[in-house]
């Protein structure tokens, strides 16, 4: 494939950075393996299946500092960039250095990385977006004063010089930030992993949820499956607990399709929708009956029906697991 292609105009005439620019376009046309890093990253620092959290202002700043090394790590994991002399990646033939600030124009940039390409990168877990440019770190890009460690940041010349890869690209978006704080504080406030769970899949509704969420509101080495039907302790299972209130959660490795008839966001891999039906004679073929997404208000009056996955060939709980 032509490098021609991932050109990316660098109006400071920059050849070292036009290239890196290019390889990194090549490696991942559309951002998605970026993104992924991004989301991933955020989800290791969290830590939720064992804390909790799931929020910037909850992580420590240790924990908050850290972000930038699991980023570097995650990235040269993902891509296999080749280790620099001085700095964290060589793409291309060239020095390149990694850096991530969660404030936009706030990278700290070391020494080494003085006259060097940097890679700048932010996100917002909470608007689910990132970005991720590169800078020449020149002497007139930089500020002039520094702290202990001789670190220093961009000017106002060196922000306006980014040559900017990816701009608020969409980040996959973390459900516990998207409903309203109070919500989440009811979710949380039960001593059950599982009702926990059975709590977002209802305030979730037509929502796309992370396999992470559901382990962070669980709290339980087994989370996933707090998701399964459970026929001798309903309850312990959110689509058992959840189908006589009409809800079904659909599984993004088996019902992608009914996803997109039901017209809720599809799931990738692994997320999961949870959707409330109600029977329609002109709906969507589930089962034996056909259904449709319940309106907001509309009464539920008949349990929602069994939604296997693909792989199942009869209704026993084991068949119906998600994973």
């Amino acid at each position: 494939m032509s490098l021609e292609l991932f050109a990316v105009q660098n109006p400071h005439d920059d050849p070292a950075l036009n290239e890196v620019a290019q390889e990194i376009r090549r490696l991942d046309p559309s951002g998605a393996r970026w993104a992924a890093v991004v989301r991933h990253t955020y989800d290791m620092i969290y830590n939720g299946q064992e804390t909790g959290r799931y929020r910037w202002d909850q992580l420590m700043k240790t924990e908050k500092t850290h972000f930038g090394t699991l980023f570097e790590i995650n990235a040269q994991r993902e891509f296999g960039f080749d280790g620099g002399d001085a700095t964290d990646y060589r793409i291309a033939g060239h020095q390149v250095d990694a850096k991530w600030s969660q404030k936009m124009g706030a990278w700290m940039l070391p020494p080494e990385v003085f006259g060097e390409l940097a890679l700048v990168a932010t996100g917002d877990d909470s608007r689910s977006t990132w970005s991720l440019g590169l800078v020449r770190v020149t002497e007139e890009a930089r500020r002039t004063g520094h702290n202990r460690d001789k670190k220093s940041q961009l000017n106002d010349v060196g922000r306006k010089r980014i040559t900017w890869l990816w701009r608020d690209a969409e980040l996959r978006p973390n459900v516990l930030l998207q409903l309203p704080r109070a919500t989440v504080d009811h979710i949380f406030d039960h001593r059950s992993g599982a009702e926990r769970t059975n709590r977002l899949f209802v305030a979730a509704e037509g929502r796309i949820c992370h396999r992470n969420a559901v382990a962070t509101v669980s709290r339980q080495l087994d989370a996933q499956r707090r998701v399964r039907y459970d026929k001798r302790s309903p309850r312990n299972g959110a689509r058992s607990a959840l189908q006589p209130d009409g809800y079904i959660i659909l599984s993004g490795m088996y019902h992608r399709e009914l996803a997109c008839d039901l017209d809720v966001p599809v799931p990738l891999q692994d997320e999961y929708v949870s959707v409330r039906v109600v029977p329609d004679r002109l709906g969507v073929r589930i089962g034996d009956g056909r259904w449709r997404r319940a309106q907001a208000g509309e009464k539920t009056v008949i349990k929602a029906p069994v939604v296997l996955d693909k792989k199942s060939t009869n209704n026993n709980e084991e068949d119906s697991a998600t994973e």
